[in-house]
């Protein structure tokens, strides 16, 4: 029992920060997205999340967020970018986030998840901007789920500020981002660009760029006009 109870306080201690540390290069996520990009909207569900798509502020793009719990301690986590709509149409180059968030309860399993957030409004891109978003604590903002079933969820998600859809594998049933945490990645994106730059100057004002993150703007373009 005391080596049970030594393992969930080592558990919770370890989950207790919200942000979870990208070990892979910061190209592999640009990669990794484009190929959960198409994943997300090449599924039986696909063409109801491109309706929204087609009009998304910006978007956020989690290619493998990893949720597992062991006894009553859980923690879920993983690397993300967000690009947004130049005047154009197109969109713009990736700033770097990190999702992650600690959860308690009876659970016992390991998730794999893709998650794509749909920002629609400029309120919910201005909240997303800042350095930490927490999810479910801004009560001027409206944040709808989409999962199996799309279709019974749209009336909910038409005046949403924030749309979330995740593609899940595993033992869990699904995934909630109630409670996470999206926090930017600044020593990432300086990495990735050589130069310091914040969020919004990357997806907002256009000042950053990376040849590396051009399939990943087209396949956005391809599905979202």
């Amino acid at each position: 029992m005391k080596r049970l109870l030594l393992a969930a306080s080592f558990l919770a201690a370890s989950f207790t920060v919200p942000t979870v540390a990208m070990a892979d290069p910061p190209q592999h996520l640009v990669d990794s997205s484009t190929l959960a990009l198409q994943s997300i909207m090449g599924g039986t569900e696909g063409t109801q999340v491109q309706d929204f798509l087609r009009k998304a502020r910006a978007v956020v793009v989690c290619p493998d967020i990893f949720r597992g719990g062991l006894f009553i301690v859980g923690g879920e986590g993983g690397g993300c970018l967000m690009l947004a709509r130049d005047s154009t149409g197109g969109w713009s180059n990736p700033a770097f986030y990190n999702l992650g968030s600690a959860s308690f309860g009876p659970q016992l399993g390991v998730q794999s998840a893709e998650v794509m957030m749909l920002i629609m409004t400029q309120g919910g891109l201005n909240a997303l901007l800042n350095s930490q978003f927490k999810f479910g604590a801004d009560a001027g903002l409206t944040v709808a789920t989409l999962g199996a079933g799309v279709n019974g969820s749209m009336s909910t998600a038409l005046d949403a500020d924030i749309i979330t859809f995740s593609k899940t594998q595993g033992l869990y049933g699904g995934i909630s981002l109630q409670g996470s945490v999206l926090s930017n990645d600044a020593g990432t994106e300086q990495t990735y660009y050589g130069t310091t730059l914040d969020a919004r100057q990357i997806v907002v004002d256009l000042q950053a760029s990376n040849p590396g993150a051009r399939p990943l703007r087209q396949t956005l373009t391809s599905y979202g006009g």
